[in-house]
């Protein structure tokens, strides 16, 4: 009677001891990344971020239901991503996964599925089979998310600057890579006490006009603080300002312009250049349908980025990895036959480097841009954020821009310069461009002014980009301004707007959230030729394997048991 009360309590412990386990593996997530690259560890800046959490975070992630096997992964590494960031954040950290608009019908779903196109979260309309054998039935798929705290929202789109929804390998791979980051950058945006102040400079035939829609309402209104600044309407830029945006000015900059660019710089400054050296529009190209010449715009800028480490070049870069355009290939009768061709003057950039800026980031869309050279400045560092493919070119000045300018298979094999830099980080102290050079009067002015003359910058950095295009968007008159790098003949959207709002980030934001972007993700995909070649042997080793383990287990238990009671 002993032995058998024994026997009870030992299984009511064992029980006792299961079910506690269970109970403390829901509330403590705990995992091991054996991965080379630390796939599933996160960064320094994101432990930070979260240990530092003063009030809630709701998350809300639209990747629950019966979804396509791409946004399931894509759900499951949402999941373990948050439990993650539950555990350096506590309690502060809550999040849910549920269908996008669950309870709602009708009219009351359509709005709240607009509130979300507005905030930014696309929706997609995908094609699945429910069943083998069934015809393909269309499901509407929100990969994104919102993060609330003190009444601020931020969303996430987890398919952002992606060109399909169609989530392959490839594609899954990319996306998960950049998961902590959105998170990351939304709870950061939602929880910072203060949002940065970004100047767009005005008074040089700066572009403010619809084409620059999605950059100032969509990069920088929605994201930071905003002000338009006439300069020759202040004495000097104000450091309170974190960046400037210099967008594609038209008309010359005088001295006095020029230095107090110079002095924000030296005085720790950010600027974005956003540059067309040369004039080339596309109006010119349609209003008269033939060629016309490409001409300098005469900036005076020149002499003041050499000092600060670059050179854009008087040239109209070509690539033959290009955006398509209309062009009229012959013609039927009367009527001129069009057909959408690779365009050598829209060339379509991507990165070469690890900077986070650009690293895991789709291709750039670019429109006439020109080439950058970097120049001497040893305590300047230099990194070539976007640049065109391995075959490329470049048309010197006067540059004559022409509906066809491949026409020969002898143009291109001219297609020769590699990886010619459109965009170029600088980091480092500069120099000032009237360092020994201002008159006795201004720097009296300066000094009244309680802005002593500084020669040299303390550690700063500035983006030049050597085409403004990058940033600019169309305007239709049926759709009205489209978002910036997105084609208006094929729908097709590049990572533009991504690439912008990534050099902001990494001029004003201090917290190195961004550096989660270049993490590497390694695609370890299956040999096609050796999983067709060894498929049998596989088959048998998965499903003969398991079963032969526990025949062999079996004989071995009863063998020693036998033994034992024979004993």
């Amino acid at each position: 009677m002993k032995k058998l009360l024994n026997s009870k309590f030992d299984w009511i412990v064992v029980l006792l001891v299961l079910i506690g386990l269970n109970i403390l593996s829901a509330f403590w997530h705990f995992r091991i990344d054996l991965t080379s690259e630390n796939r599933y560890t996160l960064s320094a800046p994101t432990k930070k971020l979260l240990k530092g959490l003063k009030e809630p975070v709701k998350i809300t992630v639209f990747l629950e239901g019966d979804l396509p096997s791409g946004f399931k992964k894509l759900a499951n590494s949402s999941r373990e991503l948050l439990e993650e960031f539950k555990e350096y954040g506590g309690s502060k950290i809550q999040f849910k996964f549920e269908k996008i608009g669950e309870g709602l019908e009708g009219t009351d779903k359509d709005i709240y599925l607009d509130s979300m196109v507005r905030l930014g979260i696309k929706p997609y309309n995908i094609k699945v089979q429910a069943k083998e054998g069934d015809a393909n039935e269309e499901r509407l798929v929100v990969p994104g998310a919102i993060v609330e705290t003190k009444g601020v929202v931020k969303a996430i789109n987890l398919l952002s600057g992606q060109q399909s929804s169609s989530l392959d390998q490839a594609v899954i791979n990319s996306t998960e890579a950049l998961l902590e980051y959105k998170f990351g950058q939304a709870i950061q945006k939602a929880t910072e006490e203060r949002t940065p102040l970004v100047g767009y400079l005005l008074g040089n035939g700066e572009t403010f006009n619809p084409n620059v829609n999605s950059l100032v309402r969509e990069v920088l209104m929605q994201n930071y603080q905003t002000d338009f600044l006439p300069i020759d309407s202040v004495g000097f830029v104000s450091q309170e300002y974190d960046a400037l945006v210099v967008m594609k000015p038209t008309k010359p900059f005088n001295d006095q312009q020029k230095i107090k660019i110079d002095q924000y710089i030296m005085n720790g400054g950010k600027v974005l250049w956003l540059i067309d050296r040369l004039y080339a529009e596309m109006d010119s190209l349609l209003r008269t349908q033939s060629d016309f010449i490409a001409f300098d715009r005469n900036l005076n800028l020149e002499d003041q980025l050499f000092r600060y480490g670059v050179r854009i070049n008087p040239d109209l870069v070509q690539d033959l990895q290009s955006d398509k355009f209309p062009l009229v290939v012959g013609s039927v009768g009367d009527q001129p036959q069009m057909e959408l061709v690779g365009w050598p003057y829209f060339p379509v950039l991507g990165s070469y480097t690890n900077n986070s800026i650009s690293k895991n980031l789709n291709q750039v869309l670019s429109i006439f841009p020109n080439s950058i050279d970097t120049v001497a400045t040893p305590e300047v560092k230099k990194t070539v954020l976007l640049a065109t493919s391995a075959n490329a070119r470049t048309l010197s000045t006067p540059a004559i821009v022409s509906l066809n300018s491949v026409k020969t298979e002898e143009d291109v094999k001219t297609f020769t310069k590699k990886h010619i830099p459109i965009a170029m980080l600088l980091e480092g102290k500069f120099t000032s461009l009237y360092n020994n050079r201002l008159p006795k009067a201004i720097l009296d002015t300066l000094a009244a002014m309680k802005l002593p003359f500084q020669s040299h910058s303390i550690q700063n950095k500035m983006i030049v980009i050597s085409d403004a295009d990058i940033a600019t968007n169309v305007v239709t008159q049926k759709e009205g301004p489209l978002p910036v790098g997105m084609n208006q003949f094929t729908k097709t959207q590049y990572a533009n707007k991504d690439f912008l709002l990534n050099c902001m980030e990494y001029l004003v934001n201090p917290s190195g959230i961004l550096e989660t972007r270049a993490k590497d993700f390694t695609l370890r995909l299956l040999d096609p030729k050796k999983v067709e070649e060894e498929r049998t042997t596989w088959q048998l080793l998965n499903i003969a394997g398991p079963v032969v383990i526990i025949i062999l287990f079996g004989f071995i238990f009863q063998s020693l048991r036998k033994r034992k009671y024979q004993r």
